[in-house]
């Protein structure tokens, strides 16, 4: 079945509360939502991992990405990943084009689900688990004069909410990161799991010292210490300190998880979907990790749309390893405020903590962008007739 029409949906939506992790403020958040449509009407959906200005992504995809996947037959999502990519090597091997890739190839999946009338768990070859404990994701720097208080307070919300586990950043210098984690643990007790997440501010020999002094206060994972390109870092605060490293948000396909692995680099692999490549990728990341015995547990921050394609991957997951009594993966959940998540689309039920697979076909979720129009700031479409000698100069593919 031959995809005839690209949409893209740039958003921006104001906050009414700022926060601030270890590298910046946020004043709004950002969406990229990626809808194709098929010969026949029926649409998929993807969303790209967007921080910058949105609207960039659009560009890419119109430029560059739309001539490779108009007209093609959705089905071969792999051969029309492997193009795309192919296409864009010499400038695009990280960054914004496998960005606007991983929304495209996400928007792929989901109209494949629904062309066969099956979920996308189904198509990536069944289920292991039909439900995902979610954590939560939270706990940043907010405009207060008493910050471990206020993060006090937000841990037992999320305890009364029913999490199991939470997330928290630090990278704000080691006095400081360890009086928050301090704050936060004597909050939500010891039977709660937390890990905390640096957002790469540190250099290694920091990171390591901030390590062996969380270490006391029961620490799941210590997420990106250092900077993604850091490879031999990764693995120096693995080696020297006794948390779990993971990492891999700003880790761009299989060849560069293939370098972070090899370098020993983390305990566990967290590709974002919507970032990395999209689930034609995601997939093959999570299978180079079990092959070096690595864990994977997808990086998620952004609408519902993320946070389906993610649940669909990590139900199917294998465990690393094989065991009756596996480490099972989870689901992040952002409790930041996200104007457009709450609007754009129905989250999955759940039964807190635990997040049911959606079993309607494709990603099992209804997008209505009705509901988030007042923070749309751009929307273009581009179809078969608007890519000149699209027929010339890709090969159809049937």
């Amino acid at each position: 079945m031959r995809i005839e029409k690209i949409e893209m949906f740039s958003y921006q939506a104001p906050l009414s509360r700022p926060f601030a992790f270890s590298q910046w403020w946020f004043t709004k958040r950002s969406a990229f939502l990626v809808k194709i449509v098929l010969e026949n009407g029926t649409e998929g959906w993807g969303e790209v991992y967007a921080h910058v200005q949105p609207s960039v992504y659009a560009g890419i995809i119109k430029e560059v990405l739309a001539s490779i996947y108009l007209g093609q037959n959705v089905l071969h999502m792999d051969v029309l990943w492997e193009r795309a990519y192919n296409r864009t090597r010499d400038y695009g091997q990280k960054g914004m084009v496998i960005h606007a890739l991983s929304g495209l190839d996400i928007a792929a999946w989901d109209a494949a689900g629904k062309l066969l009338d099956q979920p996308v768990s189904v198509l990536l070859g069944g289920r292991n688990r039909e439900r995902i404990e979610a954590y939560a994701t939270g706990l940043y720097r907010t405009q207060t004069d008493d910050l471990p208080s206020a993060l006090a307070e937000e841990a037992k919300d999320y305890v009364s909410a029913g999490f199991r586990v939470m997330k928290m950043k630090v990278g704000y210098g080691i006095d400081s990161d360890i009086e928050n984690i301090r704050a936060v643990r004597d909050a939500a007790g010891a039977a709660v799991g937390l890990a905390i997440d640096a957002n790469h501010a540190y250099d290694s020999a920091t990171a390591i010292s901030l390590g062996r002094r969380a270490h006391e206060y029961n620490i799941l994972w210590f997420e990106e210490p250092v900077a993604p390109e850091d490879k031999i870092g990764y693995a120096e605060v693995r080696e020297r300190q006794p948390i779990p490293v993971s990492g891999g948000e700003a880790e761009h396909t299989r060849y560069g998880f293939r370098d972070l692995l090899q370098a020993r680099g983390v305990d566990i692999s967290q590709p974002d979907l919507g970032g990395m490549g999209g689930i034609s990728e995601g997939r093959k990341v999570v299978t180079l990790a079990g092959i070096f015995g690595i864990r994977s547990q997808p990086h998620v921050w952004g609408t519902a749309v993320a946070m389906a394609a993610s649940l669909h991957v990590i139900s199917w997951m294998p465990d690393v390893p094989g065991s009756a009594n596996p480490v099972e993966p989870m689901l992040e959940w952002d409790q930041t405020e996200h104007p457009v998540r709450d609007l754009l689309t129905d989250l999955p039920s759940t039964e807190m903590p635990w997040v049911n697979v959606p079993d309607d076909p494709g990603l099992g979720i209804t997008v209505n962008t009705d509901r988030a129009a007042k923070f749309l700031i751009d929307h273009s479409i581009i179809g078969i007739q608007d890519v000149a000698g699209y027929s010339s100069t890709v090969e159809q593919l049937h």
